[in-house]
This record gives C-alpha cells, structure tokens and sequence, in this order.
C-alpha cells in the first residue's frame, strides 16, 4: 500500500491560483528578456520601446520585482491554506515539513546552481567578465548551496540569480513553522505585517507579502460555508477593481514609491477572490496544474537557458537579434518546454525519491506495532 507522505490535499485546488502563478511567471520571463542586452552587469544600448511586442508587452517588460512579489503572496496563501492547522495541531511534525519544502526546491536549485557554475567560466574566457551576475566566487557558491544567497551575508548576486528570491522564502518557512507552535492566530499576520513597514530590503518585504497572503487565506476558509460567501466575493472584487484603477492611474515614473502598498492590499484580495472552487473539463484542469507546476522550474532555468545561448552566439561570432518578435518567442517557448520537461523528469522523480528516503522510514517507525 503506498504511504502518503504529504499533508490531505483540501477539495479545492485553488486552479485560480494556479493560473496567477503561471501568469506571473510568464512576467518574470518577459523581464528578464533583456537580460539579452547585458554586457556584465549593465545593459548597452538598450531601447526599450524596440522590444518585441512592447507595445502589448510593456506592463510585463516593466513589472520588475512587483511579480516576486506576488509569487511571495501566492506562497503565503498557499502555506497558510495547506499547512496552518497541520503544524498547529501537531499533525505534521519539522523534520516532515522541511522534508516536504525541501525536496520541492533543493534538487532544481542545485542542478541549476552546478549548471551555471560549470558555464560562467566558460563565458568569462570569452569576454573578460560574467553574464550579468559577477559575484561567482567560492564565498558565494557556498551560500548557495545552503539556499542562503540573500541572507545579508552577499556582495550581490551570484550564479543562478534569480534563485536569491527563494533563499529569503526559505527564512520565511522556518519562522512560518515555528510561530505556528505558539499560535496561529491571525493577529500574528497583522503583527508582522505591521512590522515589516518599519522594516527595509526584500527580506520585510517577502515576510509582509507571504504574511498577507496567509491572511486572505485565513479569510477564504472563514467564509467557505458562511451564508454571504458571494456577497464577501463581490465585495473583494470591487475591491480589486478600485485597486486596479489605483495603480493604473499613477504614472510609471510615480509608482515607485506607492507600489509596496498598493500591491499589499490588491495582491490579497486577487488571491481571495480566485481561491474559490472552480469547476472546469478534466483536460483543462489538467493543463493548469501542468502549468502551475512548471513555475518554479522556469523561474530557476531561465537564466541558465539565456546563458547557454549567449554563449552560443558568442562562439559563433553573431550579434543577438535582441529586438527580433522570433528570437523573443524561441526564449520562451524554449524555456518553458525545458520547463515542463525538466519537471515531470527530473524534479517531480527527485522530489519523490527523497521524500521516499527521508519520509517513509519515520513513517514506517510510527506505525509500527508497539
């Protein structure tokens, strides 16, 4: 009989959120385009209106680090929705939590990491420098390797880049375990949330983030069998409506300095609004859990995929056609098939083996007469 070994999946499976998950992963894609332009660290001549489909694609091109943030919230949202009862009763101890989050992130962060260790060198002999993250040294390979890139202790980034904004999300699982041993009141959230203004850098704001998601998630399960569910809902969308009108009536150059708060209190009241239940076709269903899933690994391949073909370009002599829609459309139909792939055949396979290895023997133990 197969052991389960992850927490009971609730009924609902937030396909909403999923599909706000892929949606911001598909931002972060078109963002880090011009990472194409780059000459070590700093873009060259770079023309922003010539990029492909800026015109349809510009809220995307400059939505910079605004989707980090809403992944955060999504993570948040999803932690609290799977797990707050689960750790405060006890039903799921450390070890298994850990486990669990783990074998999700670790075996991609490290292929990756090894990945871009193995290629930057090659890319340095020929140009003299590294493709946009120049901190590959010793020191910062091993705060990689612990998933502690960001943790303050850096010079900048390094390696696979983008991978700095999950270090800090594994700071926000340990402290999210532990204050669920003392309390999962949602006082909590408040509290830290209230902290993180008086805090700087994108460690207080992963915390409110994560934290305000939680809250829309404590919210969600409040009103599931309450009788003004729809009324709750409608409420939240105007909500999102206004909020939404707010935001897109600040010019780009003002919202800056608005943008933190403003997506604290959208970014929630989205995420309530899609959690409900959504019927839909087998196949469809099936398609966006497929391309939730593929997230986190497009996230982290990302920035080894446009590694490997700058150096491509860079061995053959060519120019990167940065300003052409086909080269555009090869990166990201490239990445996220490598992303689909490398999930169903080597994340998804890790994941189980190592939840296999590290899980089904405490299991076993527990369950054992006597």
């Amino acid at each position: 009989m197969r052991l389960e070994l992850r927490p009971t999946a609730p009924a609902n499976k937030l396909l909403g959120l999923e599909v706000l998950r892929f949606l911001t992963a598909l931002t972060i894609l078109v963002f880090h385009y011009r990472h194409f332009a780059f000459i070590a660290d700093k873009p060259v001549d770079l023309a922003n209106d010539r990029l492909p489909l800026y015109g349809l694609l510009r809220f995307f091109y400059d939505a910079e680090p605004y989707g980090v943030w809403v992944f955060w919230c999504i993570s948040g949202f999803i932690f609290f929705w799977k797990y707050r009862d689960a750790i405060a009763d006890r039903s799921i101890d450390g070890w298994t939590f850990f486990v669990l989050r783990l074998s999700r992130l670790y075996p991609l962060h490290l292929m990756t990491l090894l990945l871009v260790a193995l290629l930057q060198p090659i890319y340095f002999d020929l140009n003299g420098h590294f493709f946009i993250y120049q901190e590959n040294d010793l020191r910062h390979f091993l705060l990689q390797i612990f998933m502690a890139s960001n943790w303050g202790l850096q010079s900048g980034h390094s390696f696979d880049g983008p991978s700095w904004s999950i270090s800090i999300e594994v700071l926000v699982y340990i402290c999210f375990f532990l204050a669920l041993l003392v309390t999962r009141s949602w006082l909590l959230n408040l509290a830290v949330i209230a902290g993180c203004f008086n805090g700087s850098g994108q460690i207080a704001v992963c915390f409110a983030f994560f934290y305000v998601g939680g809250l829309a998630a404590i919210a969600r399960r409040a009103i599931a069998s309450a009788r003004f569910t729809l009324a709750a809902e409608g409420g939240a969308w105007s909500a999102v409506a206004i909020s939404t009108w707010t935001m897109a009536s600040f010019p780009r150059d003002q919202l800056g300095p608005v943008a933190f708060p403003l997506l604290l209190t959208f970014t929630p009241m989205l995420l309530f609004c899609l959690a409900r239940d959504i019927a839909m076709p087998a196949s469809i269903q099936k398609a966006v859990e497929a391309a939730g899933n593929m997230t986190y690994s497009s996230y982290l391949l990302q920035f080894p995929i446009q590694l490997m073909m700058v150096l491509g370009f860079a061995v053959a002599g060519m120019p990167i056609p940065l300003y052409d829609d086909t080269f555009f459309w090869i990166f990201i139909a490239t990445t996220l098939l490598a992303s689909y792939l490398v999930y169903r055949y080597f994340e998804l396979p890790a994941q189980n083996l190592i939840r296999e290895l590290l899980l089904r023997p405490r299991a076993a133990i527990a369950t054992a007469p006597g």
